[in-house]
């Protein structure tokens, strides 16, 4: 690939049309200087839109629009409760986020319920894979776990529509229900990590026997006895008492060796983050909202604003150090999937996590949302943020 930078616009309005036109100008403006600073016009073929849920009804709409404006682009996105670019989120307002990138048109292929996967003979090779998709889809981890296989590295990147309304994903349509996306080969360059955003409460300790979500007993004693011991909470806590005490609480799931998280410390790339949804005082069993089984490694944890900023500037500065490491690399654009359950109301301010994403990485076209879930490699996280770079060479 050529050394051509995305371009990307932001804006909020109660009226669609007011912020899709503001958008357009920011597009149309950045696209004159892109050309005359390259001397040559670039040829925008992707763009990404990502809408704020109170546009979920004139999803359609935007997309036609989108269209007629940049004829040849194919476009892709989803629904958020909340959207974000560089250095900026909209949460709970009406908003919208674009991105065009100047991409050789072989170099990727849309997929969704209208367009499938290019079938094993197909001369186009997947390497990577962005995917939106809606939570409710029946066997969606599964679902996940086979389109990674129809990759050549197995990464997948991506997340889950969270509109409080209808959850959306585009891809040269409006789909309801299932995941659509873009296939990339491997021409095009990117570099992706996932940021946790909770810390370990107590040590790793191993399920050794579990029934579909509830864990019954961990390294051999009652699950209960061991968030109690973990937490240092009271044994004489009434059943009322004790609910409210854990209803912060968390687990991280793991199932590799490699990723056993350590105490005190952070999680590794490969835990999942997942409710405590119910107890049982008489048969000392907790309720994941998760199926589980005996053998993985479970840790209590909660949910740490510091600890997440920490680990979000970790994983921005190990990019920006593998980009300066090639120095015929350069970094294109950006996309970031964030819980929404992280944001300003987690970082403590209004635009935080974006501005640390910024702040580190450095001034770049980004635009994402946020997430019901976070997709990354062939796994659905939670309270997690997925950053992946697309980078060009020389």
């Amino acid at each position: 690939m050529n050394h051509a930078s995305f371009i990307h616009a932001h804006a909020a309005d109660a009226d669609w049309r007011v912020a899709l036109a503001e958008c357009r100008q920011q597009l149309d403006t950045r696209m004159t200087a892109s050309a005359a600073e390259q001397h040559v016009s670039a040829q925008f073929t992707l763009g990404w839109c990502y809408l704020s849920d109170y546009y979920t009804s004139e999803s359609a709409a935007i997309l036609d629009e989108l269209r007629r404006a940049y004829p040849g682009v194919a476009w892709v996105g989803t629904v958020g409760v909340g959207v974000a670019a560089s250095g900026v989120e909209y949460i709970d307002e009406p908003a919208l986020t674009l991105m065009l990138a100047p991409l050789p048109r072989e170099s990727f292929r849309l997929f969704s319920g209208r367009q499938p996967l290019p079938a094993g003979s197909s001369r186009f090779v997947a390497h990577t894979a962005l995917v939106h998709a809606e939570g409710t889809t029946p066997d969606l981890q599964e679902l996940l776990q086979e389109l990674s296989a129809r990759t050549t590295t197995g990464y997948l990147f991506g997340g889950l529509s969270s509109a409080r309304n209808r959850p959306l994903h585009f891809a040269d349509g409006v789909f309801s229900g299932g995941l659509s996306g873009v296939l990339f080969g491997p021409e095009v360059g990117l570099i992706s990590r996932v940021t946790q955003g909770c810390q370990p409460a107590g040590p790793v300790r191993t399920i050794t026997r579990a029934e579909h979500n509830l864990v019954v007993t961990l390294d051999g004693k009652p699950a209960l006895d061991c968030v109690l011991q973990d937490l240092g909470l009271d044994e004489d806590l009434s059943t009322d008492e004790l609910s409210q005490a854990l209803s912060t609480t968390l687990v991280g799931l793991s199932t590799g060796a490699e990723d056993v998280p350590t105490w005190p410390g952070k999680f590794g790339a490969d835990t999942f983050v997942r409710h405590l949804v119910g107890i049982d005082p008489r048969h000392r069993i907790l309720a994941i909202a998760d199926q589980i089984e005996p053998g993985m490694h479970l840790a209590f944890c909660t949910r740490n604003a510091e600890a997440a900023r920490r680990d979000l500037v970790r994983i921005a500065t190990e990019i920006r150090a593998e980009l300066e490491s090639n120095t015929k690399a350069h970094l294109s654009g950006a996309l970031y999937v964030s819980c929404s359950g992280r944001g300003g109301p987690h970082f403590g301010a209004r635009h935080a996590e974006l501005q640390t994403v910024r702040d580190t990485l450095g001034e770049v076209p980004l635009v994402g949302f946020f997430a019901g879930g976070e997709i990354a490699r062939s796994h659905l996280y939670g309270y997690t943020g997925v950053l992946t770079v697309f980078t060009s060479r020389d």
